[in-house]
């Protein structure tokens, strides 16, 4: 495992550093140079090196740029669209550096067309070598069981039937030939001792993220009490962001997202957790949609948002906004904005709860969906979707998951400002209803059902707000 990881370490270091070496050496050209000075609007000077200079230039680059790329860069492995990202952020620090030599008058600095030029052929070359390593990487069968309880692992063990590469625990027992009887298995049962003694413990819960990043292992087996959103989720997204799959005993699979709802992939008992319900070039396109139409809305409601302000703080001096700790990907949590429409410190987190404290303020701002607004700053910033189940409080959701488990189903992807339940005026107070809805739009995903439901839920506020007008 360490070898591997070691060439793997090598392999980047020595492709980022051939890759500036031709980055370097195709922006120096003069054919290079000629272009970039005749762009319409150019400040670039074309000013090639050569000998002494352009070998001193390009070895301050290759210094500066390893360094940089290698220190920011998390090496774990990726799906392609984070190695990308992470990459480029990388790539963003290296043209700072090296633009603040230039700053400070650095001898054997890069002049600034070179830069430039050096900078955008990376960003193609660089990106690319890192996913295509990412992607050369073979991962042997191998399945990894994760647990905390010495009987539910040794469980876990024999009744997987692919290969065991062995189990991650959070704590330690005795194993080889002297650790029978030695677990503590509330049952003096020596067959856990014996199960565990046959695989290899390697390592605990905490390391799971480098276990992942260097062991053959293509399966993670989580074999906890509980589907619970700190560990058990936390297993999930980890396993998620290198790209490994999730098998799950018989227990978890009826309130987890499977691959097939009622048909899923069964192997030894277990069933398999679709981690990704969406393709790459679906949740691209999904990203772009929410990008332009929440910048769109936000840059057409400024004014509408500057009323809003003055009204609320005109009626009872309060803050303008509250924020609300809701639930995202994998039971991640975040803070979500609205425009207040309650008297100060009166939210409810109970579903349904609260209409007799909102203020007059605010029942106008709900009836125009204007309180609705500020969340478009969290579709912006990735935390949520414009379409998607419904972002429900933390504290509502320990209510509506005791009520039913498969609410966790919903975590598989973002949480949206409208989705079909909206639609179909289904809230939390019926939570069975509203998964199988919001199950049912995971399911039938496509960028033409969201932007049905998006044209569907505009012409309702349109109506909504057009009655409103009437009626005054």
């Amino acid at each position: 495992m360490h070898d591997a990881t070691h060439t793997r370490r090598a392999l980047r270091i020595v492709g980022t550093t051939l890759l500036t070496a031709l980055a370097v050496l195709i922006a120096n050209a003069a054919p290079t140079q000629t272009a970039l000075a005749r762009l319409p609007g150019s400040r670039f000077v074309a000013l090639s090196f050569g000998g002494v200079g352009l070998l001193a230039r390009l070895g301050a680059a290759l210094v500066v740029t390893v360094l940089v790329v290698h220190a920011l860069r998390d090496p774990s492995a990726r799906r392609p669209h984070e190695t990308v990202a992470a990459t480029l952020r990388a790539l963003g620090a290296v043209a700072l550096a090296l633009a603040a030599l230039g700053y400070f008058d650095v001898p054997y600095r890069l002049p600034r067309t070179t830069l430039v030029g050096a900078v955008a052929v990376l960003a193609v070359l660089l990106p690319a070598w890192f996913v295509a390593l990412d992607r050369g990487r073979n991962r042997a069968e191998g399945t990894l069981v994760v647990g905390a309880d010495p009987r539910q692992i040794s469980a876990a063990l024999e009744a997987t039937a692919r290969p065991v590469v062995g189990y991650a625990s959070a704590v330690s027992w005795p194993s080889g030939p002297a650790a029978d009887g030695q677990v503590d298995t509330d049952g003096g049962d020596d067959s856990v001792a014996t199960t565990l003694a046959e695989h290899e413990r390697l390592g605990g819960l905490s390391r799971l993220d480098d276990l992942l990043a260097n062991a053959d292992v293509d399966t993670v087996v989580p074999a906890l009490p509980h589907a619970d959103r700190a560990e058990f989720f936390g297993i999930l997204d980890v396993c998620r962001r290198h790209g490994v799959d999730v098998s799950v005993p018989d227990e978890h699979g009826g309130v987890l997202l499977a691959e097939e709802e009622g048909d899923a992939d069964r192997r030894g008992g277990f069933d398999r957790i679709d981690l990704e319900p969406w393709g790459v070039g679906a949740r691209v396109g999904k990203r772009a949609f929410d990008v332009c139409f929440a910048a769109l809305v936000l840059c057409a409601t400024l004014p509408v948002f500057a009323l809003a302000a003055l009204a609320i703080t005109i009626e009872d001096d309060g803050s303008v906004f509250y924020a609300q700790e809701r639930t995202t990907l994998f039971g991640d949590t975040f803070d979500v904005y609205k425009f207040r429409t309650m008297r100060p410190e009166s939210e409810s987190a109970t579903p349904g709860a609260g209409d007799d404290r909102v203020t007059r303020v605010g029942r106008l701002l709900r009836r125009t969906h204007v309180d609705e607004l500020p969340q478009f700053w969290a579709v912006l910033r990735g935390r949520m979707s414009v379409v998607g189940p419904r972002a429900a409080w933390t504290a509502e959701e320990e209510l509506l998951l005791a009520e039913t488990g498969a609410w966790r189903k919903r975590w598989f992807v973002k949480p949206g400002l409208t989705g079909l339940a909206q639609l179909h005026e289904v809230s939390s107070e019926t939570p069975a209803e509203k998964v199988r809805y919001d199950v049912e739009y995971i399911r039938r995903r496509s960028l033409a059902l969201d932007a049905s439901i998006v044209a569907r839920q505009l012409w309702r506020v349109a109506t909504e707000v057009g009655s409103l007008v009437r009626g005054v």
